[in-house]
């Protein structure tokens, strides 16, 4: 892996290393919020924002002291104040949630960084047009197979048939950087260039994550790298947190919150000296 983390300077605070607006999680599915939103932190943001429902932030809350909570109603309130967008984790794909996310998209800055994930793909796969329609310009989709499939409007079958060229569809049909999840993820732009990321076990097929990638993600992305070298990174670093995580509790009893907790560890492989 030839990125690097951003640098953090002495005199630094937490605005420094960014805000990441975080829209996730429904009444049934708070983990995803609660991981994403963590993750984004603990790889370095200096601000989470997670905007969702009442019962989810009141969950989230017990758990994660560091995280800034903002009901729907707050929503659009500052969007000029975030450095990325984070969406979809644990969304589901309900007609409300399907308006509040094309009132966002309708609102956003079209050169905001954007990172969609899970029923935020679903949503747009199901209604691309809102999403073509304002020609963002830094945007990531972290598709699984099927999502994928569906982006394309295709079967699980041909996309696991040829990845790179799908996932290069995807890049193309949407103008977004694709991190395609499989045993050996992609991220691919839209010019073509690829990256096969080379950690990562089967410990890791559990739910949730690809919540923690998510947020690994945006939150290297709010503090400053551009859309494709942050996913690179974040994956190589999603997996190695897998390696590590696989190498001390088996394969078999790795949680994706046991992701999170071995992000530092990660860390320090890539750049011991930090």
């Amino acid at each position: 892996m030839d990125y690097k983390l951003p640098d953090r300077k002495e005199n630094s605070h937490k605005g420094t290393f960014g805000r990441v607006l975080n829209f996730a999680g429904s009444d049934y599915m708070p983990g995803a919020a609660y991981l994403s939103s963590v993750s984004a932190l603990k790889i370095g943001c200096g601000y989470c924002f997670l905007c969702s429902t009442d019962r989810v932030i009141n969950i989230v809350a017990t758990k994660a002291h560091n995280v800034v909570f903002l009901p729907h109603s707050k929503l659009f309130d500052n969007l000029d104040s975030y450095d990325v967008v984070e969406l979809g984790c644990g969304l589901s794909q309900d007609v409300g949630y399907k308006n509040l996310l094309e009132n966002l998209l309708s609102k956003l800055r079209k050169d905001i960084p954007l990172l969609v994930d899970a029923d935020g793909i679903n949503i747009i796969a199901n209604f691309p047009e809102m999403f073509l329609k304002h020609k963002f310009q830094n945007v990531v989709f972290t598709p699984h197979p099927q999502e994928a499939a569906r982006l394309l409007n295709c079967s699980v079958d041909e996309i696991l048939s040829d990845t790179k060229l799908s996932a290069q569809k995807i890049s193309q049909k949407y103008n977004c950087i694709t991190v395609l999840k499989t045993h050996r993820t992609l991220v691919v732009n839209p010019c073509g260039e690829i990256y096969e990321n080379t950690t990562g076990n089967s410990a890791m097929a559990k739910a949730g994550s690809g919540d923690v990638l998510a947020g690994m993600i945006a939150g290297l992305i709010a503090q400053g790298m551009n859309v494709f070298e942050a996913s690179c990174l974040g994956v190589y670093l999603h997996g190695l947190c897998g390696d590590i995580a696989r190498n001390k509790l088996t394969q078999y009893s790795v949680l994706a919150e046991d992701l999170i907790s071995f992000i530092p560890d990660a860390i320090k492989i890539l750049q011991p000296e930090v």
